[in-house]
């Protein structure tokens, strides 16, 4: 196919836009480890997750037979907002760097929070007022979920409790104001507004904070708030479900044109964007239908996939959720202060962890200042400012890119670029003035977290 026969951007009309999420699970021959409670240690009942989560989300958490779930026409209608997103055909990069790869992404950034996060947040801020609740409690890292979960409780008539990570919060100061702007309270988390944050900060004085307190502080708080249910942008499978629209989309612009991909790249911290853009390609893997390089990138500073275990943790840092089995770095692991704040959870989806251990995908770590040179070079070349979660595929994709220009391999990469780095500036800042440093834990810090794990029989 010759360049001048696929546009170089691919865009659906609203007719083409999907009409059902499409569930992963259900494909899976070897199922995600399910929630585990962790006081019995037995799978935990749909009854005990209603006491956190929205009935319906719960309804779709819990389901891993049916392979379609239909998206309410109310959501349809928000997602004709900003959706169908494009696929962009990336020439000029191309060009750039003299390969003879095609290189594609799917770009998420076109809608006011700036990311992909508004896919999901929609969704459970729908089923929240459908539930007649008065609102949510969230954890947010970059800000990217907080600012589109703000946005969706704003349209839905919700209040929005944020605990934002201290060191996102800090470095991020206007993407608190978006989330403020849109009607959501904002806490630096760890804080002394609830008994876990108190406990984190007496064990960890100074801490920058993580996702895994965060969620510990917004579950805490949903709990205690009668009318309030906790929403999470990322880990859990209806969120992979949600963001599957990613995938589908995508997958329908290459069929336009009877494009096939041979590499398909996501950056992946909790699984949330990785999980969606992968979601039809991975089916038609586990169907024997076709076969695809699915390639995980990870920040070297949390490697999740590349050095965790895989094994049942809890999701939160204040012990206090399920217990997940999945690939991990142990709840008590505090990621260093990177930049890719969406990046930075212990561990990872039980569903890309499972398709992980079964050989279905491949994972690799990147540093920072590498990324941020990939993400310095994009900008440059293809005029978006990638978001630092971003750049991480945008680094393996041009390494991809390079490696077929040494063999000569015509090889079609296909990369989720999940936002815009807009209000990341602090940190292009940071690598501009040379002042940005990759920092690697330490087997030996690792392990100490490692070793704190829940025995799970």
């Amino acid at each position: 196919m010759s360049k001048t026969e696929v546009p170089y951007k691919i865009y659906l009309t609203e007719d083409e836009m999907p009409k059902a999420w499409y569930n992963l699970r259900a494909d899976m021959k070897n199922k995600p480890a399910p929630l585990m409670n962790p006081g019995t240690h037995k799978p935990m009942t749909a009854e005990e997750l209603g006491g956190v989560f929205c009935d319906e989300l719960v309804k779709q958490e819990l389901d891993d037979t049916t392979p379609f779930i239909e998206i309410p026409e109310e959501i349809r209608n928000f997602y004709k907002m900003y959706r169908p997103s494009p696929l962009v055909r990336a020439y000029c990069l191309e060009e750039k760097l003299q390969t003879p790869a095609k290189i594609y992404y799917k770009f998420e950034g076109n809608n006011t929070s700036g990311s992909h996060k508004l896919n999901s947040a929609i969704a459970q801020a729908y089923y929240a007022k459908k539930q007649g609740l008065k609102g949510v409690t969230t954890e947010t890292g970059a800000g990217q979920w907080g600012t589109a979960l703000s946005m969706a409780c704003a349209y839905l008539g919700l209040d929005c409790k944020v605990y934002m990570v201290k060191v996102s919060y800090e470095q991020k100061p206007f993407r608190r104001e978006v989330m403020r702007t849109y009607g959501a309270s904002v806490v630096p988390s760890p804080s002394e507004t609830t008994e876990v944050g108190k406990k984190i900060l007496a064990e960890h004085p100074g801490t920058t904070g993580s996702l895994g307190c965060a969620i510990s502080e917004a579950v805490e708080v949903a709990v205690k708030n009668p009318g309030y249910r906790y929403v999470l942008g990322s880990v859990l499978n209806q969120v992979l479900l949600h963001q599957s629209v990613i995938g589908l989309e995508a997958k329908t612009a290459l069929d336009k044109y009877g494009i096939k991909p041979d590499i398909v790249i996501g950056c992946a911290g909790g699984g949330s964007n990785l999980g969606g853009l992968i979601a039809p390609f991975m089916g038609e893997k586990l169907r024997g239908e076709a076969d695809y390089r699915i390639i995980a990138v990870e920040p070297a500073s949390c490697p999740s996939f590349t050095r965790g275990t895989f094994a049942y943790d809890f999701c939160d840092t204040g012990m206090i959720c399920p217990l997940a089995k999945m690939y991990t770095l142990g709840s008590s692991f505090i990621p260093s202060a990177n930049h890719a704040g969406g990046l930075r959870f212990h561990g990872m989806s039980t569903t890309l962890s499972q398709l992980y251990h079964d050989g279905f995908m491949e994972a690799t770590s990147v540093e920072q200042t590498s990324v941020f040179e990939a993400a310095e070079m994009f900008a440059r070349i293809e005029g978006i400012l990638p978001a630092p979660e971003s750049s991480h595929a945008i680094r393996v994709a041009i390494d991809e890119a390079l490696k077929c220009k040494e063999t000569g391999e015509e090889k079609t990469i296909v990369f989720g670029l999940t936002g815009t780095g807009y209000f990341d500036l602090v940190a292009y800042q940071k690598y501009n003035d040379g002042e940005m440093s990759d920092y690697i834990p330490t087997d030996e810090e690792i392990a100490a977290s490692v070793a704190k794990l829940p025995k799970v029989e």
